[in-house]
């Protein structure tokens, strides 16, 4: 049967060997002798992927992210470029109808290649970031198997790593036009075949005599959002030696349940393409009244539809199909007269930005669709709104976009330019930038082309604390200009648009046009605006400074980051018994502490928790850890405090001082252990939850700085009839204190302070207490939360040191669980109440009670499904800083090995319960074949773990 239009993606079969191992020819591995899998040197590939990927899966090499043994793996500066040099092979079949096209594409190989098929060959030119097509009609064997071979060359450039490391090595690798991370920064080890390998998508397309090429789609609104309309341009090239007539359909619908389309628009152009030519056409554009609009996360729904576009040729049918999701949305930017920060707004209303910067999922490109669903999930969870894809990583693969899309992530993609290996260091490097120009402004155009239906692409920045040369610079603003239906000046009525559209190109025969262009990472209102590097800071802050009014002077901040400690379970994992070590606390003469890490931390790029002169250590302000357990514990509660913090000085200051910020960084693409939110496993650190608190669209804080309670809200609706309780527990179990500050109204888009906690203030106030804030509506009977803020806070002076006996404070809980299981997917809900009584005189206790009365009711609907785990305790108080986590069960356990079932999607965790309180969280997550998983709950209180009963 002749093969469908269509793509056919080539991603199995594929093997690998060095081609200094092998004899042959590409002519030959392609005709006479092909290879197996059991002959020597040859072995199972990795495609997607790079060369050192594929060797560590064959266990050639060792896993370089685990412990020091990045180390025994040969560098490319030393072993030369054809150690790395490896051929790639796979056969398929096919079978074609006459009058039928295949093309072979490679969406990404680095750095360049050759490409034998049945014999013939091509060469695939260089660049990491462009994508190759080849018609493969005339060289296909139709009727059986066809062989494949790839020989993929390394980068021209590769560098040397000097014995002190550096942010880029030797900074060689800036002459190519590739990824500049992998010589090396100060959070990641050296990649030693600098990301060598067919790391992107390898199909084949079948067309008809026509192709359909790029479709730009762009949406342009008038009358206040209330009128639309869909502009479409699509390159159409005709391969045969004939004219084609042709009819080009377009039809746009929105998905229903079970795989439905409800169709909304639907065209048909005819024309006529001359033989062997290429044309641009652009469609009459598409009027939409009121659509469904996409909104990034926290601000509305993340509205798709999907266009598809069809052409069909006279005598032959279907030659070519396109289908896209498109979300309808405006996104303006400009300077802020206020703040002299980037301000960007979203279908007409300002977003303040809290988000955080991307290096890319996985440092050996092992990139997958399923890994990228939980990373922007994970950001989605974390209440984040935008993502910067920073210019030494990738220019991003379309499923990275795809789920931004869907989880409502704005995205901020910067080209291949970094000041630290483009124009400064010693000696100054690379001032010009890569060697050739035209190959980077070839790959910038290729790189836009790919990505600018996506809805969540934000804008464009030319490189990161630095600017392009100038001639590439000057051709990116040119390509990239606004056309002028995006500028922040454009006058959207009806009559403006009289005089106007005449003269008009349409906007989607630009190459964008429709998202800004900014020169570099800290220009043109991010950071001073001048280039100065005045991002940062990088390590641990006062909590409270991050509130006080000199700590970061510029309206948005594309850089601030501290430290990032993963769990015990991930060192463990990670590291071999001597990477288990923590640190040394050297006290100084000053009276500050000098943290001395062990050589394996040191080499995963470890962040103190103290700065010596300015931040006393965070972690010894919970006493001495005494093991790797209890200082990955205390190391958690820091992440919390210094995220949460972070995240809400600046949302303190929303829009009178700050127009946004983005955190160094959210993750690392191996094994580090600074700046991350998640680590490489995919287990979350409790800054994940911080984040999340911190960042949520309507929210209540104390400020650290003036103790005064403060409300945000980031929405686009006023918030009236609100009131906040505000309790204090003291580490007896006793309420001292309790306050309801109502009647509220908070403005949409602001943040408002209320009134001051005094208890710090009062003779009676205990060294180390707990404050419980809950934001609620007035007006709904059962008093629902809208928002909850809990804190742990010493005396000014003080510290935490109490809270270390009240470890054996033994606080009862009972926990409900019910378990939905499909196929391998799990969710379980989970209602987790305090059922310690309450010494003080805390009011409010009953109402907790009634709502888990309400719950209880609701969960008995569900009869002998709900599973209840009660955890004995003659103790009242606070239970402290709760988490779960997901393990296989003890039969399924090997010793030795990590238990942990990752990743798990918890719509909460870290946190702390009242007397009386009940908090619901739901847990999601893919069990492994023939594992059953058990939910373990810890806690400060709870030391070892409690499994949470699920059948």
């Amino acid at each position: 049967m002749a093969e469908a239009i269509g793509k056919r993606v080539l991603d199995k079969g594929w093997l690998a060997a060095r081609s200094t191992e092998v004899d042959l020819t590409g002519v030959e591995l392609t005709t006479t002798n092909p290879p197996s899998s059991d002959q020597s040197p040859w072995m199972e590939a990795l495609i997607p992927g790079t060369v050192l990927a594929t060797l560590v899966k064959n266990k050639l090499v060792p896993d370089p992210f685990y412990g020091l043994e990045n180390e025994s793996i040969i560098d490319i500066a030393d072993s030369g470029r054809e150690h790395y040099t490896f051929w790639f092979f796979t056969t398929f079949e096919c079978s074609l109808s006459t009058n039928s096209y295949v093309e072979l594409n490679f969406r990404a190989i680095n750095y360049s290649a050759e490409v034998y098929l049945n014999g013939h060959k091509e060469v695939l030119p260089k660049g990491m970031f462009r994508r190759h097509s080849i018609d493969v009609t005339e060289f296909l064997n139709s009727s059986g198997e066809n062989l494949l071979a790839v020989l993929v060359y390394p980068p021209d450039h590769p560098g040397t790593i000097p014995p002190e490391g550096g942010q880029g090595g030797d900074h060689e690798i800036g002459k190519d036009v590739a990824a500049q991370y992998v010589e090396g920064w100060d959070w990641m080890a050296p990649i030693r075949d600098r990301n060598t390998g067919i790391w992107d998508e390898v199909s084949l397309s079948f067309t008809g005599p026509v192709k359909i090429v790029d479709p730009h789609l762009v949406s342009s609104f008038f009358d206040d959002y209330k009128r639309a309309y869909l502009h479409t341009t699509v390159e159409l090239v005709n391969k045969s030696n004939l004219a084609a007539d042709c009819s080009l359909n377009i039809q746009v619908g929105t998905e229903l349940e079970g795989n439905l389309i409800l169709v909304e628009h639907l065209q048909t152009q005819k024309l006529s393409i001359p033989a062997g030519s290429h044309v641009q056409y652009t469609l009459p554009e598409l009027f939409f009244y009121k659509p469904d609009l996409w909104w990034p996360n926290g601000m509305g729904k993340q509205s798709l539809y999907n266009v598809e576009i069809t052409v069909d040729v006279e005598d032959h049918g279907e030659s070519d199909s396109w289908s896209e999701h498109f979300g309808f949305r405006k996104i303006e930017s400009d300077i802020d007269t206020t703040t002299g920060g980037r301000l960007f707004k979203v279908n007409g209303e300002p977003i303040f930005i809290r988000g955080g910067n991307w290096i890319l999922s996985d440092g050996l490109l092992r990139l997958s669709k399923k890994r990228y669903k939980t990373d922007i999930k994970f950001h989605a969870d974390m209440n984040f709104n935008m993502i910067r894809c920073w210019g030494g990583g990738l220019a991003e693969r379309p499923e990275f976009y795809h789920y931004c899309d869907i989880y409502g992530l704005l995205v901020w993609q910067e080209f291949w330019i970094t000041g630290d290996v483009d124009g400064r260091g010693v000696p100054v490097s690379n001032p010009d930038g890569p060697l050739d120009h035209d190959l980077f402004l070839l790959c910038a155009r290729d790189t836009v082309k790919l990505l600018r239906n996506h809805p969540s692409l934000a804008l464009w920045v030319g490189g990161n604390e630095q600017v392009p040369p100038d001639d590439i610079n000057t051709a990116l603003k040119n390509d990239l200009q606004l056309h002028p239906y995006f500028e922040t000046n454009f006058k959207s009525n009806k009559n403006f648009m009289k005089e106007i559209s005449p003269i008009l190109k349409d906007p989607s025969e630009y190459l964008d046009g429709t998202r800004i262009y900014v020169q570099g990472s800290m220009w043109d209102g991010f950071a001073n605006g001048q280039g100065d590097f005045t991002d940062g800071p990088y390590e641990i802050q006062n909590p409270e400074n991050f509130f006080k009014d000199d700590f970061y002077m510029y309206g948005f901040n594309p850089e601030v980051g501290s430290v990032g400690m993963p769990v015990a379970a991930t060192i463990r994992a990670t590291m071999p018994p001597e990477g288990w070590q923590i640190p040394l606390f050297k006290k100084l003469a000053s009276g500050y502490v000098e943290e001395v890490a062990n050589p394996i931390w040191v080499y995963h790029k470890y962040i103190p928790y103290s700065k010596p002169g300015l931040v006393h250590d965070q972690i010894l302000l919970y006493g001495t850890p005494k093991d790797l357990d209890d200082f990955c514990l205390k190391a958690q509660l820091v992440n919390y405090i210094q995220y949460r913090a972070l995240l809400e000085g600046w949302t303190s200051r929303m829009w009178t001082k700050y127009t946004g910020v983005l955190i160094w960084k959210t993750q690392n693409p191996w094994t580090g252990l600074r700046g991350q939110f998640y680590d490489h496993l995919h287990d979350q650190t409790a800054g994940f939850y911080g984040c999340r608190c911190a960042a949520e669209p309507i929210h209540v804080q104390l400020n650290l700085a003036t103790y005064f309670i403060e409300v945000v809200n980031t929405t686009s609706k006023e918030l009236s009839d609100v009131a906040i309780e505000a309790s204090v527990w003291d580490l007896e179990g006793a309420c001292p204190y309790y306050e309801v500050f109502d009647t509220l109204t908070i403005p949409s888009k602001t943040t408002i302070s209320t009134s001051e906690i005094k208890y710090p203030n009062s003779d009676n106030a205990k060294p180390v207490y707990f404050l419980l804030l809950k934001l609620y509506k007035k007006s709904d009977d059962n008093k629902k939360i809208i928002s909850r803020n809990f804190y742990w806070l010493h005396l000014p002076g003080g510290d935490y040191k109490l809270l270390e006996p009240y470890k054996s404070n033994k606080i009862p809980l009972k926990i409900m669980s019910l378990t939905f299981i499909k196929g391998s997917s799990y969710e379980v809900k989970m209602h987790i109440q305090n059922t310690s009584s309450n010494n003080g005189d805390f009011v409010d206790r009953e109402k907790g009670q009634s709502w888990f009365r309400k719950i209880l009711k609701n969960f008995s609907k569900k009869g002998s499904d709900v599973k209840v785990t009660e955890i004995g305790g003659a103790q009242s108080g606070v239970a402290f800083f709760l988490h779960f986590s997901v393990h296989a069960s003890e039969k399924d356990e090997k010793k030795g090995e990590d238990t942990r079932i990752l990743p798990v999607h918890y719509s909460d965790n870290y946190f702390s319960l009242v007397p009386g309180e009940v908090m619901a969280v739901t847990l999601n997550f893919e069990a492994p074949e023939g594992v059953t998983p058990r939910v373990l709950i810890n806690g400060w209180n709870y030391e070892g773990g409690v499994t949470v009963s699920l059948a």
